[in-house]
């Protein structure tokens, strides 16, 4: 007898939790879990970028970036009967993450839509979760060439890609900064590498000659034994495949045992991050993004001036790209809805309209999504940091 009331006792505990759990979920309170309180449909959209670790302030950028759009968007949605809800994801930077990300995500029917990722690395697995259940992705930072040649129907991003983005650097570090032996270092990511090749290649081509080339890992902090190859090989020029983390430890230590070349690296290094790690050996370096200044348009001031006022903290190079994603994501939804009779239609008809949009004008970017998810209108900007202090002197911008 005393074992079956200790049986029952947790039975009935068991039965109160499990009453707890549902009455605390994420979801709503209608049936299909997809509705509000008020009676509006609930469509979730989320983030994934690194909220923790070394790329954080970019990550960051993105979501809030992502959340000041929706949150503008909410009012026209609420009016066509759906109520918007951002839920955030920290990939951590790190792809193991980002795919059991992926799968939590797409588990939950109410989400229409990813805005992410930072890292190609993480972007390139996770995609493939949200192909599997079709929900689209619009990434405001990938740039590895793989992210959109695999013919992915769900993945976009309004960014150029590696092999339009190394190539100018190329250009610019041959040809205006006449460098003739160059050291390419990268961080082994499929970002990294991507980049490093594609800029090795076209550098190759137009004359330079490659005199060194070494992979270092992401967490490294000293860098003695690539710096010490940079003094073996007596480059004029040294190129850096990689983010901001490494790159701006990478700076330092070269500085610090005298070398005193130019440094040149991708959109990964373009961040306030850099300064904050080189401080004053950041000067003289150059860097290729595929982020313009968010304040070279009057809508973009508007964006930078009410981040600013929402989130008290100034926008970095993605924060707007988190925006204007964040906007592409919204107009190919609520094309989707207004197509099928002011209903939401099921995931594979939004990721269709998704990639259909055409024409989109944020508040930074022109965006027209061709058929494999690329923005033909996507552009590589020219940096150089002339002094400690973020953003850098904007030299020039090269289009497709």
């Amino acid at each position: 007898m005393k074992i079956k009331k200790t049986l029952s006792v947790l039975l009935s505990s068991v039965l109160a939790l499990g009453l707890l759990a549902a009455c605390s979920s994420d979801g709503d309170s209608s049936s299909d879990g997809n509705g509000a309180s008020d009676g509006a449909k609930v469509i979730k959209i989320a983030t994934q970028s690194p909220l923790s670790g070394g790329s954080s302030i970019l990550g960051e950028a993105i979501r809030l970036g992502a959340q000041l759009k929706l949150e503008e968007e909410q009012a026209k949605f609420e009016e066509m009967g759906f109520k918007l809800q951002l839920v955030p994801y920290d990939d951590q930077a790190d792809p193991k993450k980002g795919v059991s990300n992926a799968e939590q995500l797409t588990a939950d029917e109410a989400i229409y839509g990813v805005v992410g990722h930072l890292n190609s690395g993480v972007a390139i697995p996770s995609s493939v979760v949200y192909e599997r259940f079709n929900v689209p992705m619009i990434s405001p930072a990938n740039t590895a060439v793989e992210v959109t040649d695999r013919g992915l129907k769900t993945v976009n991003r309004i960014v150029a890609r590696d092999d339009f983005q190394g190539p100018a650097g190329a250009e610019y570090a041959v040809k205006t900064l006449g460098a003739k032996k160059i050291f390419v270092v990268q961080d082994k990511t499929a970002y990294g590498t991507g980049l490093a090749d594609a800029f090795k290649e076209a550098a190759e081509e137009l004359g330079a000659e490659i005199v060194g080339e070494e992979g270092i890992t992401i967490g490294e902090k000293d860098f003695n034994g690539v710096v010490n190859q940079f003094l073996s090989k007596k480059p004029d020029l040294i190129y850096f495949g990689g983010m901001y983390s490494e790159g701006g430890l990478i700076i330092k230590q070269s500085r610090e045992k005298g070398i005193d070349v130019p440094f040149m690296g991708g959109d990964g290094m373009d961040s306030s991050g850099l300064v904050d790690i080189a401080g004053e050996t950041v000067v003289d370096t150059f860097i290729t993004s595929v982020a313009g200044d968010s304040n070279a348009t009057e809508a973009g001031k508007k964006f930078t001036a009410d981040y600013k006022a929402k989130f008290n903290k100034d926008a970095e190079s993605y924060s707007v790209y988190g925006y204007d994603s964040m906007g592409v994501l919204l107009q190919g939804i609520e094309n989707a809805i207004k197509a099928n009779g002011n209903k939401l239609p099921d995931k594979a008809k939004v990721a269709e309209a998704v990639r259909g949009v055409k024409d989109y004008k944020g508040a930074l970017t022109d965006v027209s999504l061709d058929d494999k998810g690329d923005n033909v209108n996507a552009k590589v900007f020219l940096y150089k940091f002339t002094e400690a202090s973020y953003p850098p002197v904007l030299e020039g911008e090269v289009s497709q």
